[in-house]
């Protein structure tokens, strides 16, 4: 099966062990609850797939990789206690709380969820110490002398042999206790989630016109060569960043996330001729509406695989716009009922409509609007604004800094390491050097002046309409061309 039909077969077994008589007792017992075995190759989800299971039964997760632990951290520390039988004193062997144990305990409080996924990665490639810890704990469904707590549904992924030259087979015994899933890399399936994670339009074409280069295992006389799902998504993400910062992508740094020789060099090739595609078309004017006869001409003579690459390119564009205007909707769908009982949650919905805006307004005009060595360099000189803004902002309306206190942050999008960062950013604007309006770069001041006081009636408006139940603005309408 393939990760999505993975998915769903767990989701059912949870909503099965998880029902309730209306005495209150699980309808299957949980000693006869199977833990369920995913058998796969590495990076191809299965981690990714837990927390969108746990987050849509709205349930706890707690995910462990057991390679990282020794047998003391599973099982907990041995310690010598006491007892009399038949009248005679002896000593017994017992053990501290499991660190895994714990955690699950740790997560019922913090979260005020009773019930959940226990998640143990790679569990058939622990070491020789730690392997009767593993199958006493899928077949009892216990860590030393600790069970795991009722309403907590285990489920443990391994990859198989091929893989991991680690791997430990198991036995009847605990075959016979489990639920064991065998999943396959599926482009399409991954396609899907790829798309909804926004990953870069360069990979996702060239993966549409070479799908059989998405999962790669190889063994040669270099040694063993491989692509896998998560190799993709990271590499995407490095993309992003370094485009933004204006860092050239070498066939080097691609081999480093797609650690084949042969494809990493055919996605080198192929994103220097996508790059070449979006000046050569001007996408930016397809965007904008402004699509010449000349262009008609040159699709009517390109290949296929340019046709589909300049497809995608216009997609990529659009999806760019409506980022913004996604996360508006969705912040607003998720946290409606909390965005005005918590200071943050409401302070956060703003954010995203001034992000909105400054999309439309800014963003669309001073910077996006450029072909891309163009674009490259106004997103840098927009970024060397930002921190001069900053300054100028705090100058301007006498901010002071104040350091954030919250235990915990009441919006799952938003970190703690996210917050640290964001911490440590406020504290370089207040330390930063002194400038004066005319030091802008890409920006004015009367721009920047114009937007904030936009911004003030816009979320006036929209979070006065929220309040009283009536219809804001349209966030697509803020991305209508002319």
């Amino acid at each position: 099966m393939n990760i999505k039909q993975a998915k769903q077969e767990i989701k059912d077994a949870v909503r099965a062990y998880l029902a309730k008589t209306p005495e209150g007792d699980y309808r299957i017992a949980p000693v006869r609850q199977r833990p369920m075995l995913l058998i796969g190759p590495p990076g191809i989800g299965k981690t990714q797939i837990m927390e969108q299971i746990a987050k849509e039964c709205e349930i706890g997760l707690v995910s462990y990789t057991i390679t990282h632990h020794t047998r003391q951290s599973a099982v907990g520390l041995p310690f010598i206690r006491k007892d009399t039988f038949g009248g005679k004193e002896v000593s017994i062997t017992e053990y501290t709380m499991s660190e895994i144990i714990a955690s699950v305990y740790e997560k019922m409080r913090e979260t005020g969820l009773k019930e959940g996924i226990l998640f143990i990665d790679e569990i058939n490639c622990v070491s020789e110490t730690l392997a009767p810890t593993m199958l006493q704990f899928l077949q009892c469904k216990t860590f030393g002398n600790q069970a795991v707590p009722e309403g907590w549904i285990i489920v443990a992924a391994g990859n198989p042999p091929e893989y991991n030259k680690s791997v430990r087979e198991f036995d009847m015994v605990t075959l016979d206790r489990v639920r064991r899933m065998r999943i396959e890399a599926d482009f399409s399936v991954w396609k899907e989630y790829a798309v909804k994670r926004h990953i870069h339009p360069a990979l996702l074409t060239y993966l549409d016109l070479r799908p059989a280069n998405f999962y790669v295992v190889e063994n040669d006389v270099d040694g063993m060569q491989f692509v896998t799902a998560r190799g993709w998504e990271d590499l995407s993400s490095l993309m992003k960043v370094y485009e933004e910062l204006g860092i050239t992508l070498t066939e080097e740094s691609i081999r480093e996330y797609l650690a084949h020789d042969d494809v990493a060099k055919d996605v080198a090739a192929y994103i220097d001729l996508y790059k070449k595609y979006e000046d050569h078309y001007g996408i930016p004017e397809i965007l904008e509406g402004k699509v010449t006869t000349l262009i008609y001409e040159r699709l009517f003579r390109a290949s296929f695989d340019e046709k589909i690459s300049v497809v995608h390119l216009v997609l990529s564009g659009l999806h760019t716009s409506f980022e913004a205007v996604h996360n508006w909707k969705k912040i607003t769908d998720k946290y409606e009922k909390r965005i005005f009982a918590n200071d943050f949650v409401l302070g956060y919905y703003c954010h995203l409509l001034q992000d909105a805006l400054w999309f439309h307004e800014i963003a669309d005009k001073y910077v996006r609007c450029y072909q891309r060595e163009e674009k490259k360099l106004a997103y840098q000189r927009g970024y060397r604004d930002y921190d001069r803004l900053n300054y100028l902002l705090i100058k301007e309306f006498h901010l002071k800094r104040i350091d954030f206190t919250e235990t915990e942050i009441p919006i799952d999008e938003i970190s703690a390491e996210k917050l640290l960062v964001g911490e440590k950013n406020f504290k370089q604007w207040f330390d930063a050097i002194p400038c004066d309006k005319e030091d802008l770069d890409i920006y004015t001041w009367d721009v920047i002046e114009q937007y904030i006081k936009k911004c003030v009636r816009f979320c006036v408006s929209e979070v006065n309409a929220l309040k009283n139940g009536e219809k804001g603005c349209d966030p697509e309408n803020l991305f209508a061309k002319a």
